[in-house]
């Protein structure tokens, strides 16, 4: 069955969300089905969205997963064959889904589509011999990475059912995801002519935007760690991340001793993600965020 608006289905996993959460379901110009998944237990926001938008459904997971793991809930839920991974920060064009579903059309081997971010490239070409001029070729292209705050999943084609990696908390579980699908012999593509605007970094209240950052510096370099001992082997993963954690460590020891707090915890967290990766500890460190 080829893609058409009858069976596909959108996931967003949010937290925290709900300053910007309306703005992208509004952008979703077909009347298609919406699934949230809220990472708290928070029902009066699923109430408020299930009674605003009748084409949505919102999943509470009570407890803050993370995107991998929230996704993979939403893509079970999901009864389509294709569905749009979307993160709440971002705001489609009017065509943003027709272009998608058209680009898709041609390309029946697809596992992953995104849409192309305007202001930035949100794909990588490891690759790549020349150089793609999108001022002259709006055609698909194949790559070797795309961002995910916007893909289209295949999942008839996806080999492995698995989707996310849940060890993942943030970071890197959609290179994980494109990875693993390229070994698996499948192929990823943008759709320029498909366009998407990603505000970055606003997914969650800003007022919490002091305990993303903290959550943000230990996860990045566990999820580094993690990622490239999973792919390439642990001698590889040390020397990726080893001189981040050596100069968090001397950074840690100057702004702890001029008492500046925040910098301090920057680079303490840096430094425990790491060493949590090294010695083979789980994702754990939590953002200081209520989920009820």
């Amino acid at each position: 069955m080829s893609i058409s608006g009858q069976n596909l289905s959108i996931v967003i996993v949010t937290l925290k969300s709900e300053k910007v959460i309306h703005d992208c379901i509004k952008s979703i110009n077909l009347n298609l089905p919406i699934i949230v998944v809220e990472q708290s237990k928070n029902r009066n926001f699923k109430d408020e969205l299930e009674n605003k938008y009748k084409n949505l459904k919102c999943i509470l997971s009570n407890s803050n997963l993370g995107m991998g793991s929230g996704n993979n809930i939403g893509i079970k839920a999901a009864d389509t064959d294709y569905v749009m991974i979307l993160n709440p920060d971002t705001v489609l064009k009017s065509d943003t889904i027709e272009e998608l579903i058209f680009a898709a059309k041609s390309l029946p081997n697809f596992e992953i589509l995104a849409p192309l971010e305007e202001d930035f490239s949100n794909y990588e070409i490891h690759s790549n011999k020349e150089k793609i001029d999108l001022n002259l070729d709006q055609s698909p292209f194949q790559v070797d990475y795309v961002d995910g705050f916007a893909m289209l999943l295949n999942k008839k084609k996806l080999k492995d059912e698995v989707y996310f990696d849940k060890n993942f908390f943030m970071y890197l579980e959609n290179n994980d995801l494109c990875l693993r699908t390229r070994k698996n012999g499948g192929k990823i593509f943008i759709a320029p002519k498909s366009r998407i605007k990603h505000l970055a970094a606003k997914a969650v209240d800003e007022k919490f935007s002091i305990e993303v950052e903290y959550s943000r510096n230990w996860h990045w370099i566990w999820s580094k760690f993690y990622f490239n001992k999973k792919h390439y082997g642990y001698i590889k993963a040390l020397k990726e991340c080893l001189p981040t954690y050596l100069s968090s460590m001397i950074k840690f020891i100057f702004y702890f001793l001029i008492n500046n707090k925040m910098k301090k915890k920057i680079y303490f967290n840096r430094a425990s993600g790491f060493y949590n990766a090294f010695i083979g500890r789980s994702s754990w460190y939590r953002p200081t965020i209520p989920t009820d």
